[in-house]
This record gives structure tokens, sequence and C-alpha cells, in this order.
């Protein structure tokens, strides 16, 4: 109640009844309105909301916004563990208070949060505190937290491979949101459209990913941020090592490692290393020379998981090039698909090691091995979109079902 609230934070402030009460009010009808026996005049609220340096809102509300900080700082601290985000924690710290987060930034990042932490934790209801919290943006005209949870609609069906529907949800989305709000942050321009991007590469529309990532290429440049570009970079690259466009390929590789070096980020410059090796072994064929990098690196202790699991497909790969067939195989066999790897582009450098694992059975007279592996990657890439990975597999079955 609205004495419960002005004693509490006259409290938490460390106020007697006199300090508060001062000149505009007798501390005995202070102490009726603190225990709810007499109602203040909208003149004595803001006297005593100006007296506890709050906002008249604070008093009326069940929760203040200056209560609602220090929830949120606490929320924002658990939220921002890069490694181990304990959901379950954020559920229980945010739950008693979510039907009070009606209004305000603090208001719509908890239930932003809340929403999240509730999908990650495969709850359901994640949707209509995610919905809340949007409205809450947009109203607040906050274009960054409202696109984010524009993306974070999209990712969720683009981690369950329906990636039609999710650039579906983000095109609806930004739309809804350049139409609405006044002004977005180049940052978040750059942000909805890198994942653009991903989406149409996803569902193969090539030429409009390409448009769209170049775009924000070059809107990076011209408002000179560097956030997302090296993740461009690398976007770029691999899909003009999918298609084996030698020329835009290296054009994105020099970027990528200009941009590695300059930031000293390891990711970009592993990444880079990669791509090379591959091109090395795709388009090239210099599988020895790709074996020399491959080495170099799987002999560093410093190194990402998915990267080094990528770094064994491609050893395998290079030693088929060599015909060093079973050995190349026991590489194909050490890595498992990672489960955090949802593009098809990142699916499709997993998934075509079954084919090439399937061209060493071949090679040493292991029919049936040979048709278990081509078969296997077949299905794996059944729900991606038509790519040369794909063509692959496929030509890799039916050479194989020649020989069977």
């Amino acid at each position: 109640m609205l004495g419960d609230r002005i004693r509490k934070i006259r409290k938490q402030k460390k106020m007697t009844l006199e300090a508060l009460a001062g000149e505009g009010l007798t501390k005995g009808m202070l102490s009726l309105i603190e225990n709810n026996k007499a109602k203040p005049s909208m003149e004595s609220l803001a006297y005593i909301a100006e007296r506890l340096e709050v906002e008249v809102t604070d008093l009326l509300e069940e929760i203040s916004t200056q209560e609602l900080r220090a929830i949120l700082e606490k929320a924002e601290k658990l939220y921002n563990q890069k490694l181990t985000v304990p959901y379950k924690e954020l559920l229980t710290q945010i739950e008693p208070y979510i039907e009070k987060l009606t209004q305000g930034y603090e208001s719509a990042r908890l239930l932003d949060i809340y929403a999240r932490s509730l999908y990650e934790e495969k709850l359901s209801g994640w949707e209509e505190y995610a919905d809340r919290a949007a409205n809450m943006y947009d109203k607040m005209n906050v274009t960054a937290n409202r696109a984010q949870i524009a993306i974070f609609r999209a990712m969720v069906k683009f981690i369950q491979h329906e990636y039609s529907k999710a650039l579906e949800i983000l095109v609806r989305e930004r739309t809804d949101i350049e139409l609405n709000h006044v002004y977005m942050d180049p940052m978040t321009r750059v942000d909805l459209d890198y994942h653009e991007a991903i989406l149409h590469f996803a569902i193969g529309n090539n030429k409009t990913a390409g448009d769209v990532m170049e775009s924000a290429i070059a809107f990076s440049k011209e408002h000179r941020i560097f956030y997302r570009i090296n993740d461009l970079y690398r976007l770029g690259a691999g899909q003009a090592l999918m298609f084996k466009e030698e020329e835009q390929l290296e054009v994105y590789l020099r970027k990528l490692k200009q941009y590695g070096e300059f930031a000293e980020d390891l990711p970009s410059i592993l990444i880079h290393d990669l791509i090379v090796v591959m091109s090395l072994i795709t388009v090239k064929q210099e599988y020895a020379k790709a074996l020399a990098i491959i080495n170099s690196y799987l002999a560093n202790p410093v190194m990402e998981e998915v990267v080094e699991d990528l770094y064994q497909i491609e050893k395998g790969k290079a030693l088929y090039g060599l015909r060093q067939f079973s050995e190349a195989i026991s590489y194909f066999d050490a890595v498992e698909t990672s489960t955090t790897t949802h593009h098809p582009f990142d699916l499709s450098l997993y998934y075509v090691r079954y084919s090439y694992k399937a061209l060493c059975h071949r090679e040493l007279g292991e029919i049936e091995k040979a048709l278990q592996a081509a078969q296997l990657g077949v299905k794996n890439f059944a729900g991606l979109p038509v790519t040369p990975f794909k063509e692959f597999a496929i030509m890799t079955l039916e050479t194989i079902k020649m020989d069977s």
C-alpha cells in the first residue's frame, strides 16, 4: 500500500519522520499516512516524493524504479556471464516481480531477460513475455533492444532449421521497427543486415544475401564502425569458397586477415586460415601444403573447439587427397557435428565428411561401408538448400551405387 511504500523508501534512505515531514507536513500526519490511516493530497504526495528524491509514480507503484534498477543490475550480471548463464537463477530472481513489470526500461529489460531464460530452460510461455517487452520497447522507442527481440525470435526458428520462417519473422519485424521507430542507430542497422544476409544465404537466396551483405559493409565503412565487420567478412569468404568465386574469395580473405591482425581477434585469424586450407584442398588441390598448415594448428593447444573439429575434417580431406585413406577415416570418425552449429553452410562443412569417408572406403574396396557413409551424407543434406556440398554428396552416393 501507499503508506508502506513511503515508509519503506524513507527507511532505505535512513530518514526520520521529522526529517521527511520537514516544514510541509506534521510528524503526526506523516505517521497517519505511513500507517495507511490517511490519504495524502496530490500536493502532499508530490512534496513527499521530492523529499525522498523519487518520482511520484515510484510511490504509487508497488515497486519503485530504484528497486527495479537494483534487480536489473543483478540480473544483467548473471545474464552476461559468457560460458554458463544461470537461467534457472534468473527465473527465480525475476519471477516474484513479473506481474509488477508494467512500464519503464527496467521492466522491459527484465521481461526480455525472463523470456530468454524461459526459452533456454525449454519452458513454455516465453513468447508472451517477449511480446510484453517488445511492446514496451516500442512505446519508449528503444530501437536497439527492440531489434534484438526481433533477431531472437528469428533465431529461435533458425536453430530449429526452419530457415524460411526465420527470415519471414526477421523481415516482418524489421519492417515494423523501421516504420514505427523514429531513429535506428548504425550498429542496430548493421546487426539486422548481418542476420538478414545469413538467413537469405540459408534458404539459397544468394543474390539477395550478397546485396544485403555488401550494403552492410559499405554502410559500416561510411559510418566508420567495425561492429560485425569480421562476421560479414567471414560470411562473404565462406560463400565465395562454396561457389568457388576465387576473386571474391581473395578479397574477403585479405580483409578478414587485416581485421584479425588489426584487432588481434584470434577467431578471425583462425577462420581466415581455415578457409585458406579449405581453398587449398577444394579449389587448388594442394593437399601437402594444406596439411602443413593444419598440423601447425592442431599442434597448438590454444584452439577453439569448433574450429579444431573443422581442422580435423580438413585434415581427413587432405589425407584423402594424398591417398592415405585409412588415416583419413580416423580423422573423420573423431569428429561429431557440433550441436551449436545451425547455418546450412556451417552444417555442410561437417556433413561433407561422410561423403569423403565414403570415398575413402571405396578406395579401400570396402563398398558396403562406403555405401552406408554416402547414404548418411545425403540424408544429412536432405533439409538443406542446394549447394556444391550437397551436390557433391549426391554425386558421391550415385558413384558408389554404381560400384555396388
